[in-house]
């Protein structure tokens, strides 16, 4: 393998790996925020009220999402092996 090669299969890794992540992240980003302002209106600063439902956005999240991460992740395994064989010729 060249080093071109390797380079190419390490960014192609980090994008699919940003790529499987970016919902639930996004989620948790978002429901974090909100659940953060209605905190701050309200002045209730309970713990569960900020944890339970940005795990229950977020796990609805990968649950919607699944088909297209298990695409996004066996398209990734396919190219590797693709490129895996290439590179034993």
């Amino acid at each position: 393998m060249t080093p071109a090669q390797v380079l190419y299969i390490a960014q192609d890794l980090l994008v699919t790996a940003l790529l499987l992540a970016l919902p639930a992240v996004g989620v948790s980003l978002v429901v974090g925020v909100l659940i953060s302002l209605f905190q701050a209106v309200t002045s209730l600063q309970e713990q569960t009220l900020s944890f339970a439902p940005r795990i229950l956005a977020v796990s609805l999240t990968i649950v919607a999402t699944l088909p297209w991460s298990l695409h996004v992740a066996s398209s990734f395994t396919a190219r590797m092996m693709t490129h895996f064989v290439e590179a034993g010729r």
